[in-house]
C-alpha cells in the first residue's frame, strides 16, 4: 500500500501531520513495512482518527490585536484548534506553539477553555475595562462540532447579553442560529452582528475542502434566519482560493443578497508556513488537474512564492489578479445592494449588570 492510496485521516482536511517547526524530531509512519492483517488493521484504525479534547487552563481570555489587517482589536476564542478541518485554515500553525502538529492534530486534537464564560465575566467586571466590540471567532471556530455537546460559545453570549457588550461573530456553521435569542437581544442594543464564511457554493468541493463544516446551502440558510430574526448578518467570500475557487465570487454573494445579507467581505486564500504543504497535498489528492494552475495564481498574487505575511498586501495579494477580484467583489456587491450601510454594530450599550459592585462605583459619578 503506498503513501497515496492508504486511508488515513478519511474525512479530515488534512492526512499527515507535517513536522512542528519548534521541534528537533519528527516520527514518521513508514507504510511500506506494514502488511500483515494486523497492519492493515492498524492503518484502517488511522483513517478515522478520534478527536481529542485537552482542557485548557488559560488565566485569561481575552487576546489583544494590533495588527492593521484585521477588524478587530479584542477577540475571544473558546477553542483552540478546529474540528471542522479546513485544510487551508490560516490558524494550523498556531498548534505548533502548543507542541502538536499543524496537521492532523490541530483538528483531532481540540484545547478547551471550559472556564471561558467564568474568565470573560472577570474581565467585564473589572472598573478599567474598556468595552469595544468583541470578535468571537477570531481564530478558529467558536461554533465547531464540539459546541453542541460543550456549549461555551454559548454561554460566553450569556454573558455577553447580560453586559449588552457588543460582538461580532464569524462562523461556518449553521449551528450559530441555535444562539438566534441571545443574539436578536443583543441586536436589539446594536450590539451583535454574524458573518457566515462561504467559500464555495459547490458542496462537493466544500465536503472535500471543509469535511466537517456546514453545507454551502445550510449557511445560506443561516443567513436567512438571521435576517429574519433582526440580527445584523453579511457574508465573508473566504478564502477566495485563486483558480478553483474566485469565480464563484459573484454567485456566492448574489445567493447571500438573496438570503438577506447586507455586509460582505472577502480574503483571498493565504499558506503560511505548514499551511503551503499541507494544501499541496490537498490539491494533489482531490484536484490534481487543477493544480499546476492553482498554485501558479497564487504565486501571481504572492509576488513569486505561496504565502507572503506582509501587512496591507496577506489579506488581498498584489498584481493584476489581486486588482480583478477586487473589482469583480465590488462590482457584485453593488449589483446585490450589499456594503450600501455601515456595519451598525457598537459597543455604546454596554452596562454593567445591577448589583455588581462596578455598576455602583460607576452610578456615584452618573
Amino acid at each position: 500500500m503506498t503513501r497515496d492510496d492508504h486511508p488515513l485521516a478519511a474525512g479530515r482536511g488534512a492526512r499527515v501531520n507535517p513536522p512542528n517547526r519548534f521541534e528537533r524530531t519528527h516520527h514518521e509512519l513508514d507504510l511500506s513495512e506494514l502488511d500483515s492483517d494486523d497492519d492493515a488493521d492498524y492503518i484502517a484504525s488511522l483513517g478515522r482518527p478520534p478527536t481529542t479534547f485537552i482542557p485548557d487552563h488559560s488565566r485569561t481570555i481575552l487576546c489583544r490585536n494590533d495588527s492593521p489587517d484585521v477588524g478587530f482589536e479584542v477577540s475571544i476564542n473558546p477553542y483552540r484548534g478546529c474540528e471542522h478541518g479546513c485544510v487551508y485554515c490560516y490558524a494550523r500553525p498556531g498548534h505548533e506553539y502548543l507542541g502538536y502538529s499543524a496537521g492532523l492534530d490541530f483538528e483531532t486534537r481540540i484545547l478547551v477553555k471550559h472556564d471561558a464564560p467564568e474568565l470573560l465575566r472577570r474581565e467585564l467586571m473589572k472598573p478599567s475595562y474598556a468595552p469595544k466590540v468583541l470578535a468571537l471567532s477570531g481564530v478558529t471556530d467558536a461554533y465547531q462540532p464540539a459546541e453542541r455537546r460543550l456549549r461555551l460559545t454559548r454561554r460566553c453570549l450569556e454573558v455577553l447579553a447580560e453586559f449588552r457588550h457588543a460582538v461580532g461573530i464569524v462562523t461556518k456553521n449553521r449551528l450559530v442560529v441555535r444562539d438566534l435569542d441571545l443574539l436578536r437581544e443583543l441586536a436589539s442594543h446594536g450590539a451583535a452582528g454574524v458573518m457566515l464564511s462561504v467559500t464555495t457554493l459547490d458542496p462537493g468541493l466544500a465536503r472535500d475542502l471543509e469535511p466537517r463544516t456546514s453545507p454551502p446551502a445550510a449557511r445560506l440558510e443561516a443567513i436567512r434566519s438571521l435576517a429574519a430574526a433582526g440580527v445584523p448578518v453579511g457574508v465573508m467570500v473566504a478564502p477566495v482560493i485563486p483558480g478553483l475557487t474566485d469565480h464563484e465570487m459573484p454567485a456566492i454573494l448574489e445567493a447571500a443578497a438573496g438570503a438577506g445579507a447586507t455586509i460582505a467581505g472577502y480574503v483571498v486564500l493565504r499558506l503560511p508556513m505548514a499551511v503551503a504543504p499541507l494544501f499541496e497535498d490537498w490539491l494533489e489528492r482531490h484536484r490534481p488537474a487543477v493544480k499546476d494552475r492553482v498554485l501558479g495564481r497564487i504565486r501571481a498574487l504572492r509576488d513569486g512564492r505561496l504565502n507572503d505575511p506582509r501587512f496591507g498586501s496577506r489579506m488581498r495579494g498584489e498584481g493584476p489578479l489581486a486588482e480583478l477580484i477586487h473589482r469583480v467583489f465590488h462590482v457584485a456587491c453593488r449589483r446585490h445592494g450589499l456594503n450600501r450601510e455601515r456595519w451598525s454594530v457598537s459597543p455604546s450599550a454596554f452596562r454593567r449588570p445591577e448589583g455588581s459592585g462596578a455598576g455602583r462605583q460607576l452610578r456615584l459619578f452618573e
